[in-house]
């Protein structure tokens, strides 16, 4: 909802049923937890880490990059 709220652009890749796709994700993010966001090539983390940067003011930054 708050990248809805940003407007910005994602695209949403479920690895929730292909193991293939989870093992990429936890393989580039080193995390086996879902979400993991990417801003770019930036690995954000999941959630909380998301909303962290929006309460640091640094979000809309970053998605203007």
């Amino acid at each position: 909802m708050l990248l809805d709220k940003k407007g910005a652009k994602y695209n949403e890749i479920k690895v929730d049923q292909d193991y293939n796709l989870r093992r990429e994700m936890t393989s580039k993010s080193g995390r086996n937890t879902v979400p993991q966001i990417w801003i770019g090539e930036m690995h954000v983390g999941g959630c909380d880490e998301l909303f962290q940067l929006e309460n640091q003011n640094k979000l809309d930054q970053l998605l203007k990059g």
